[in-house]
This record gives structure tokens, sequence and C-alpha cells, in this order.
């Protein structure tokens, strides 16, 4: 079993101080938004025994079991996070296995370098992923219907608004959401522009359900984004509350603290709120034009306290267990790969005492006992 020590990610949208509170240190002043728990190659866990790839590469079988290799291959196949989002995210969508693999293919023929700034694909698998508030925590997930969304850009007296309100009208579901972005995002950019503003101030002189919005236009002035960003659900996390997002679903973080897992990729597809690059016709291609309900996810208790947020994947298994003072030892051991993160109080893993923000990996088959006043996620896979 080892402790881990991991790399917080400072990009721009962080949070100054949400990280720094949880780990009880004082904030840097600079944004930090994630804090990587893993084997990416982009920032890896450290371990006494090195990098948890070299760790990994040592003996996938040994560290992972015989099994998770089978399925997986010879990697960790996820990838968790503590996420601080000070301010919004880009608006963005992840490709399914089969697209995530032509496109990759289809990059690497045509020999666009993998660091390029537009390059789609950076590896040949899916990211679906799920977030878990630790804090209350905004977002922004899924279509909402068409005729609420209609009424929404309707209700912001914004006449250039229009068109995108008789679009939303005129046409089945799936063709009125795919018209309306397709529109947005290959509008004139300073009539686009114009349109943001106006829309911005009636945001925020309407308040209520239309703030949120006038807090993304406040990061991004001028972004189709901001009118993109409309035509979705928005979700209120209350701590221990959890979305899933599956591939093609846009998507944003506003605001909030929260445990985040995902398969081990790093394909984006962006819709805006970024300055980086916006590929509408691939966009056009991964997002799923449905609308419905975000599903707000609940974790379901077993008999032996862990609770279990269900998804429909096999590369992550996420689940908790909040202990109360004086609670037996609860045996983890498990045969496949585990990561277990203390969020809150403290706990004792094997030989090690965790405090918020602190993790440990437990190999596959490795004893694992955890005891406490605290909560520890449990992050592992399915195999």
């Amino acid at each position: 079993m080892d402790r881990l020590d991991n790399t917080i990610r400072p990009y721009a949208w962080g949070s100054t101080t949400a990280i720094a509170k949880l780990l009880g240190v004082e904030p840097t002043g600079e944004p930090q938004a994630e804090m990587w728990m893993g084997a990416h190659p982009g920032a890896p866990s450290r371990t006494e025994r090195g990098t948890l790839v070299e760790v990994i590469e040592a003996d996938p079988e040994r560290e992972l079991g015989a099994t998770a290799v089978a399925k997986f291959g010879p990697r960790l196949p996820f990838l968790l996070k503590i996420l601080a989002a000070g301010a919004p995210l880009s608006l963005q969508v992840h490709p399914n296995l089969e697209q995530a693999k032509e496109g990759y293919e289809d990059e690497e023929r045509r020999g666009i370098p993998v660091d390029a700034g537009h390059r789609n694909y950076k590896d040949a698998n899916h990211k679906p992923e799920l977030i878990c508030a630790l804090t209350e925590f905004d977002g922004l997930c899924g279509f909402r219907d068409p005729i609420e969304a209609a009424d929404a850009l309707d209700g912001l007296g914004v006449d250039s608004l229009k068109p995108y309100v008789d679009l939303l009208h005129a046409h089945p579901e799936e063709a009125a959401l795919r018209e309306v972005l397709t529109a947005i995002l290959g509008a004139d950019p300073e009539e686009m522009a114009r349109t943001v503003a106006e829309a911005a101030a009636a945001c925020a002189h309407l308040g209520g359900e239309y703030a949120p919005y006038a807090d993304i236009a406040h990061h991004f002035p001028g972004d189709p984004g901001v009118i993109a960003a409309m035509l979705l659900n928005h979700v209120r996390l209350q701590p221990g509350e959890a979305l899933y997002l599956g591939a093609g679903i846009p998507h944003a973080y506003i605001s909030g603290l929260g445990v985040e897992i995902m398969a081990n990729s790093d394909n984006v597809l962006r819709c805006g709120l970024t300055p980086k690059h916006v590929d509408v016709p691939e966009l056009l291609r991964v997002v799923r034009f449905e609308a419905g309900d975000p599903g707000v996810l609940r974790p379901e208790a077993s008999p032996d306290g862990e609770e279990v947020y269900e998804t429909p994947i096999d590369e992550f298994r996420l689940s908790r267990y909040v202990l109360p003072e004086g609670t037996v030892a609860h045996d983890l051991t498990r045969a496949t790969p585990q990561i277990l993160l203390c969020t809150a109080g403290a706990v004792r893993v094997g030989e090690h005492e965790l405090t918020p923000g602190q993790s440990v990996f437990v190999p596959a088959g490795e004893k694992a006992e955890v005891s406490g006043a605290g909560t520890v996620f449990r992050a592992t896979v399915l195999a």
C-alpha cells in the first residue's frame, strides 16, 4: 500500500482557496483547480517506490490484478481528482469509444502533433466521468426541453435572440437542438458579441434562474457559449450528490468543490466558454441532441456501510464510507486496484493515517482495513 503525493494543477478557472482549505494549509494566492490521483502520464501520483506509472509498469498483474489487466490492459483505467471550480469551465462534450478511436486514428494519419492546439483527440479512449459534490456545486448538464430553452431565451427580451427562439419552436426536438446550436456557434462573431452583451445585462437585471448565466458572461464576455449554456439544464448539487456524464452530453462546471473520477483519457471537444480551439463540425458529430433530466445521483447504501454511486461503465466505480466515531474497522480488500481518499475527519488505512485531501493506492488483493471517524472515498474498477 502506497501513500500518494499528488500534483495540483493551477488552471486559471481554479479556486484560490478551496483545495487549501480542504488540506488545512494556507492558500498560495494562485488558482488551484485539480488535484490528480492516479497514473495519468501528465501528472502521475508519486510514491516511495517511484511514480504510480512506474510502479504499475514494473509489475502490472501484481498491482492491478490479472482480471483487470485482461479487461483494461496494463494500466490503471481511471483517474481520480479533487476539482475546485472558482470560475466556469469550458462548455464541452466527450466522445464515445468508437468516436475516440476513429478520431485519434484520423488525426494520427494526418500527422497532427498530439500537443497541437487544434488537435481534438489526445488518445483513443472515451472519457465518461462522475462528479460528486463536497460543497454546494453548480453545473450545467445536458439539454433541457427545447420549449423551456425557448422560453428562457425569449424572457430576456433581446431581439437578436428571436431567430433562436423560432428555431427551438419550429422543429422536432433533435433537429431543433441541432439547428440552434449550429446557428449559435456559426454566428458572426461581432454580432454574437453584441447579443451576448445584451443577454448578459438582461440576465443580471432579472436575476433568479438567470443569475448563473450572468456570472458565466462575466467570465466570458462575448462568447457564444454563454447563449449555448442557456440550452442546458442548470444543476445545483448538495454535498454527497453526484452527476454522471456519459458520451455526447454537453456540460460545464460553474463553481464548487467535488471529487471527480473518469476513464483515463484527455479527449475533450469544446462548445464555448474557452479561448481554446472549437471544432464545430466534429463537435456536432459527437453531441447527443437529446433533452432530458440531468439525473442527479445519490449513493446507494449497502449493509456494510459502503455507499455506491452506480454508473453504467466498468472503468471506474466510486463509493464512500462515512465513519462515525467508534465505528468498527471496515475491510476494504478487493481483487482490483483501489485509491482511497479521505475528505473529512481522520482515518487510518493500514499503517497510514489520512486527513482531508490525503490518499493511498492499494494494489489488487492487498489487505486494506479502514477505521477512524471521517469520510473516505473509494475508487476502483468493475472487473
